[in-house]
């Protein structure tokens, strides 16, 4: 009698866990999620080919997307045209082609001036796409106030879990390698139902996602890690430049840093010293990689910030005067990395 009773308790619970997920499957909210994140995001557009994006467009192509291209740079666009993509003349004209648009361009003006330049995406008010994603690095302050403007958008088909457009501000980490390879780490701000139905997107680009809160939040991640990358890469830089100095070979030294409390990803997966590690910027005179003009402009963007909310923040203002002067000598374009060569005059390992 014992065991019947018991059957019949779990086919109860088992009866009660089926209804609860049927219920769940047939919300709306849920149907945001898969719809969303299957059908209704067949068309991405995509603006801004440079180093980042154009590969990242090419992992949405590759994953099966259909995609619509933008850039100034008549040769990037091309490029697409030649591999059959469907390039367009404005960010305007991608946005009516697509139900998600992710743009990834160099500063704040240039994202303000594609969402809202007379060519822009929310040009007229009335959009199609129901996403639009940022994965430029900018200013928090920028990011909120584009979502803002999206918000105050329409759609020009409203369906039952779509009402309003929305807008997420999610930067990379990782660089061009991780770029192209897709494993890019996605940081994440604003709805966290936009989010959710965006993961499919953001993991055909990439490895990691990681929702950091609300509109301006993922933008805000990203400066304090470039901040912390930035402040390592001369940390290790200075170390290993001294170690030298000292009469100790640069790959005895980090092999010492990597195997103690000095590890860290600018001494073991982005070492700054020509010949110690291959398939870095170092090992190639510098080229490619993040570069120097861009690590000052996080800098200034993280000094900016630092300052608007009345925190002293000594090695950001150190870091960003030696990226200033590195680029002001003429090395803007190499990889940050090269501030081992360039400001500490370290050598190659021989």
């Amino acid at each position: 009698m014992a065991i019947f009773y018991r059957v019949r308790s779990l086919n109860y619970v088992s009866k009660c866990f089926s209804s609860i997920n049927a219920l769940y499957f047939q919300s709306p909210i849920r149907r945001f999620y898969s719809e969303q994140a299957t059908s209704h995001f067949e068309s991405v557009g995509f603006v801004g080919l440079g180093n980042m994006g154009s590969r990242m467009a090419n992992n949405l192509i590759k994953a099966g997307y259909r995609v619509a291209v933008h850039d100034i740079n008549c040769n990037a666009m091309k490029k697409f045209s030649d591999m059959g993509v469907e390039t367009k003349e404005t960010p305007l004209e991608v946005a009516e082609a697509s139900d998600v648009v992710i743009t990834m361009l160099p500063s704040s003006s240039h994202v303000y001036d594609v969402y809202t330049g007379p060519n822009g995406l929310l040009h007229g008010g009335e959009l199609r796409p129901r996403l639009l994603i940022d994965s430029s690095t900018i200013d928090p302050q920028t990011s909120r106030k584009l979502s803002l403007a999206v918000s105050n958008c329409t759609l020009k088909e409203k369906r039952d879990y779509a009402k309003k457009p929305a807008m997420l501000d999610a930067p990379v980490s990782g660089g061009v390698l991780a770029a192209e390879a897709g494993t890019l780490t996605f940081m994440v701000g604003g709805s966290e139902d936009a989010y959710l139905a965006a993961k499919s997107l953001f993991l055909s680009m990439g490895k990691n996602t990681v929702f950091c809160g609300g509109p301006g939040n993922g933008s805000a991640a990203k400066i304090c890690n470039n901040l912390a990358m930035a402040i390592s890469m001369l940390g290790v830089s200075e170390s290993l430049a001294l170690g030298q100095s000292l009469g100790i070979s640069a790959s005895t030294l980090t092999r010492v840093l990597n195997s103690s409390s000095g590890r860290c990803w600018s001494s073991d997966s982005y070492n700054p010293v020509p010949g110690v590690m291959e398939g870095v910027p170092s090992s190639r005179n510098y080229d490619g990689g993040f570069a120097s003009k861009l690590m000052a402009k996080d800098l200034n963007l993280g000094a900016t910030s630092a300052k608007e909310v009345g925190l002293k923040c000594p090695l950001t203002s150190q870091a960003q005067e030696i990226y200033t002067e590195l680029c002001e000598d003429g090395h803007e374009t190499e990889d940050f990395s090269c501030v081992f060569r360039h400001y500490y005059s370290g050598k190659n390992e021989t």
